[in-house]
Order: structure tokens, then C-alpha cells, then sequence
């Protein structure tokens, strides 16, 4: 835990990783408590509805024992990989907390996910057991042929289906079991890539990883737990941000943890959600929080009892940050990592580590920096890719089966992101683009956050994403895909205001020079802008044309 220093140098210096021998995350989120105080509330589930659900310590860790040892008497063993498709819910984290006792693998995956996303995941990870729901269930069965290795269905749901086992029935009894005794780097996770730069690869994590995050979320939560938290997020638990972020920390903390039904997001439940469950906490992403800002006055229609919001995935951006500060009276604050190693760099209000439109300094127990191609660490004010020094607490322990793609993320002891940034004279980082995000045109670097933020401070302006697209004199334009919000017309007088609002507000030479309106923009599963797939729809457009 942080120590409670009011003085981020002071807390930086004095810092001191305390990473005991042996560690089992299972152990650690539920019969820790439970052993302690077992009538606390680990759990609540919202119900639109009204019926709202909690679950106390003592029945998740009795729960997920019994869990545990039905799935060991179903021949999973030790190392396994175990699949978690399932929505936000009590079953999913008990699901967790028992395949981490067993000394199985958890690989959680989003249910949004097509057949060929969930085949090529579970093939790559062979994985030999799938917790889900009928939803889930449907969507293996059209896959079932292509997954041998596959010996176990558990069906979160109260009915018999063909080739699957009731989660109930493994989930209930005295819940005895006797954890794996695991050190902090034997596996316990695995989570794929968002695959925004490629094929997703498995980032494989040991124990440790939960240990990993507790400083950087204590850090931005302004010394989470006090009293009366309680933590939401709208990701989903299948990503490191919902599960890394916002459940496992919280429950290690003895924090409660919303979770709600899966839905696509919509803003006036998410504000329903922070009312009726007296939220806190949360973990909200860029993306959720720009839908956010469609609701008008939500203080004025809602009654919330914010206390800390943290965000990360992509740049938050400028115009939200303000538009929350205004509008919700919360400073966000913005933190970074990536799957491989996360919360590295944080914001955190309370102390003044704060800087809108970055991301922060360098969170409590890490060491991150600036440095080229080679490995150099440069100096502030100049542009280079994000590094994070190993070794760390958090960071993966490598790539599934994929010796290459691990070797290749490092260079020396430094763990390279693949994210252009600069640090400034502070120690404040600021995100420039992925590096094949980053627009070159006419000698300029442009990255393309500073101009999806100046995007969405238009009025008629909801999402925006900004890319490179070919061009013969200037090398690449810059490119703005649009969503418009309710109400907007588009046509040629809406795109030339808004290439007027980010002429002068930014400058000259980065303002989209195309702009197309969408009805929706390509997100990845955590919310990010998958901006690969419009940069091949812009290229496409450029061959098309001098096809003609």
C-alpha cells in the first residue's frame, strides 16, 4: 500500500516494493477478507429494475473454492488455460478467484467477440475449459469443430444445455479447497492484445501482476480505500482495464464492486448506475466519458457522490477533462499502461501531480523514460517512443508461446510501448500517437489525439478519430472520420466549420483536410479506436482512385 505521504517527490523517493514469496491473487481478493470479515460486501450487482444484488466476502470465497475444486474434479489441472466469456457479474469474478486457486490460467475474453476473434484465442491459447452464458454458448457452438482441445463447457445459467455443466453446481458446497501455493511469478492471466497494430498476442501474467497496479491505483484514486468507496466501471472485466483497474485492486482492498448487466453503453444508465449504487469510484475511459457529456446537466437530473474518477486507454483530452471538471466537479485523472504493463504513469489531483492534456508522472515504483531506437534515454521537450525499466512488479512475464514477439518488445532492460511521447521539463508525459498512428505531412509529425480532442469540443461533434491518408505532395493528409451528434445535419457547410473550429484552435498544418461522417467508429473492445482499419479504408480510397 502507498504510504500516506502528501508530497508526490517525497512519495516517489520513498517508495518500496514489498513482494512477498508466495502470493495467489485468488487467496488474496477473497478468503484474505473473508477470514477477517466475512459479512462485508465484496459484490453489488445493479438491476435496472431496482433489485439490486449484493454478495458478502464469506460466500465469494466459499463460492469460489467450491468452484475451484469442481473444476479440478473435471480434470482441469494446474496451468490449464481457462476461458472466461461472460458479462460483467458475480459469476465472472467468482470464476476468477477460483481458476487463480486452482493455479489454472484465467483467459478472460470479451463476449462481443465474432467466432473467428474467439477461435483464433482460444486455438492460440489452448485453452481446455470455458465458463459463459447461454449468449457465449451459442456462439462456441458454432466454432466447437475447430476447438479439440476443448473438454468443458460451465454454463452460467439456469438451464441444461447440451455439453455443458451448471456453474450452480460446481459453485455450491462447504467450499473447501486448498489454494495452490503459488509465488508471485508463476501464471495466473493471460489477456490478448486489442491487436490495434496487428495480431493479438497472449501477454502472459504472473501473481504479481495484481501487486503491480496497487501503487498506480491508490495513486490516481487518491489513496483508495477510504471510507465509502465503492468502485464501477463500464469495461468490460475481459480487458485489463475493467479487471486490472477496477475489480481485482478493489476487492484486494476490500473496496465493493458494481457490476452491471452487458449493454451497450448507454449514458443516462451509466448515471443511473453511479446514483442508485452510490458510486464512489470509477474507472472511466475516454470514450464513455465523451458519450457522457451528451446528457445534459446530469448533476442537475442525477444525484452523485463522486469522489474520484480514473481514465485511461487512450488521451483523455483537454476538452473532457474540462467538461468534467465543469459539469461533474471531479478532476480525472488520466493514467497509462498497456496490457503487457499497466498504470505506469498516473495523474493523482490530490496531490497536485495534474497537468490536463497529460498523463501524468511516472506512478510510485516505476521507472519510465523517453528514448530512442536505441535504447538512449533523451533528453525533455523531445519526442520518442514511451519505455517502461524492468524489472517491474507489473509487467508481463512474455508473450504465449511467442519467444520472438517478447524479445522484440524490449530493448536492453526497457520495455518499449510502441507509443510516441514527450516528458516535459516536470516529468509530465504526454501521449503522441501509436507509432503507426503518427501523420507525416509535408515534413510535419502530427499525432492524431490533439486533433480527435480539438474534434470533440465541437458542438455537433459526439466521436471523431483522425488519420494519415495518402498523398502525393504532402506524403499523408490528415483525415477526420466523424460522428455526428443527434440532431446534426452533415454536408459540406457542417465539414467546413468543423475544419475552421481545429484551424483556429490548433494550427495550419493540422487540420483534417478530408473529413467523412460515420455513423459509428471501429472500437476495440477496451474502447479504443482501432484507427488501423481506417487507415486501410483511406489508403483503399487512393488506389481505387487512380484505378479510375
Amino acid at each position: 500500500m502507498l504510504p500516506k505521504i502528501d508530497t508526490y517527490d517525497e512519495l516517489y523517493r520513498d517508495f518500496r516494493w514489498r513482494i512477498p514469496e508466495r502470493f495467489n491473487i485468488g487467496v488474496a481478493v477473497s478468503d484474505a477478507w473473508a477470514a477477517r470479515d466475512p459479512e462485508r460486501i465484496c459484490l453489488q450487482h445493479f438491476s435496472p429494475d431496482g433489485a439490486h444484488q449484493s454478495l458478502t466476502y464469506g460466500a465469494f470465497a466459499d463460492r469460489s473454492s467450491a468452484f475451484a475444486g469442481g473444476l479440478a474434479a473435471h480434470g482441469i489441472k494446474p496451468g490449464d488455460r481457462v476461458a472466461i466469456l461472460l458479462p460483467q457479474g458475480f459469476e465472472a469474478a467468482v470464476a476468477h478467484a477460483a481458476i487463480y486457486k486452482l493455479g489454472a490460467i484465467a483467459l478472460p475474453l470479451a463476449l462481443l467477440f465474432g467466432g473467428e476473434a474467439l477461435t483464433y484465442r482460444l486455438q492460440d491459447a489452448g485453452a481446455t475449459a470455458v465458463v459463459t452464458n447461454r449468449f457465449g454458448y451459442e456462439r462456441l457452438q458454432a466454432i466447437r469443430g475447430e476447438l479439440p482441445g476443448l473438454r468443458l463447457v460451465v454454463l452460467a445459467e439456469d438451464e441444461d444445455l447440451p455439453g455443458t455443466v451448471r456453474f450452480d453446481s460446481l459453485a455450491s458446497g462447504e467450499g473447501l479447497f486448498d489454494a495452490a501455493d503459488t509465488g508471485p511469478d508463476d501464471p495466473a492471466l493471460m489477456i490478448y492484445t486489442s491487436g490495434t497494430t496487428g495480431p493479438p498476442k497472449g501477454a502472459l501474467h504472473g501473481h504479481r501482476v495484481l501487486l503491480g497496479h496497487l501503487p498506480g491505483f491508490q495513486f490516481h484514486h487518491h489513496f483508495l480505500p477510504q471510507r465509502g468507496d465503492r468502485m464501477w466501471t463500464p469495461a468490460d472485466w475481459a480487458w485489463a482495464g475493467g479487471l486490472l483497474n477496477a475489480l481485482l485492486p478493489s476487492l484486494f482492498f476490500g473496496v465493493p464492486v458494481v457490476s452491471s448487466p452487458a449493454q451497450k453503453f448507454d449514458p443516462h444508465i451509466a448515471f443511473r448506475i453511479m446514483e442508485e449504487m452510490n458510486v464512489r469510484n470509477a474507472f472511466i475511459p475516454p470514450t464513455a466519458l465523451r458519450l457522457l457529456k451528451s446528457v445534459d446537466r446530469p448533476r442537475d437530473r442525477y444525484r452523485l457522490n463522486l469522489r474520484t474518477i480514473g481514465s485511461a486507454g487512450e488521451a483523455l483530452g483537454r476538452e473532457t477533462f474540462d467538461w468534467a471538471k465543469a459539469v461533474l466537479g471531479i478532476e480525472v485523472s488520466e493514467f497509462y499502461g498497456q496490457t503487457e504493463c499497466n498504470i505506469v504513469i498516473s495523474s493523482a489531483a490530490d496531490l497536485g501531480v495534474l497537468k490536463p492534456g497529460s498523463m501524468g508522472k511516472a506512478a510510485p515504483g516505476h521507472t519510465v523514460a523517453i528514448i530512442d531506437g536505441e535504447g538512449r534515454v533523451l533528453p525533455p521537450g523531445t519526442t520518442g517512443q514511451v519505455a517502461v525499466k524492468g524489472p517491474d512488479p507489473v509487467m508481463f512475464l512474455g508473450y504465449w508461446r511467442n519467444d520472438k514477439a517478447t524479445e522484440a518488445k524490449f530493448i536492453g532492460d526497457w520495455m518499449t510501448t510502441g507509443d510516441q511521447g514527450v516528458m516535459d521539463q516536470e516529468g509530465y508525459f504526454t501521449f503522441f500517437g501509436r507509432d503507426d498512428d503518427v501523420i507525416t505531412s509535408s515534413g510535419y509529425r502530427i499525432g492524431p489525439g490533439e486533433i480527435e480532442d480539438c474534434l470533440v469540443g465541437h458542438p455537433d461533434v459526439q466521436m471523431a478519430a483522425a488519420i494519415g491518408k495518402p498523398d502525393p505532395i504532402r506524403t499523408e493528409i490528415v483525415k477526420a472520420y466523424v460522428v455526428l451528434k443527434p440532431g446534426a445535419a452533415a454536408g459540406d457547410e457542417t465539414a467546413a466549420a468543423i475544419r475552421d473550429w481545429v484551424k483556429n484552435r490548433l494550427s495550419m498544418h493540422e487540420y483534417p483536410r478530408e473529413i467523412e461522417f460515420v455513423d459509428s467508429l471501429p472500437l476495440t473492445t477496451s474502447g479504443k479506436v482501432i484507427r488501423r482499419f481506417l487507415r486501410e479504408r483511406a489508403a483503399a480510397e487512393v488506389e481505387a482512385a487512380r484505378d479510375r
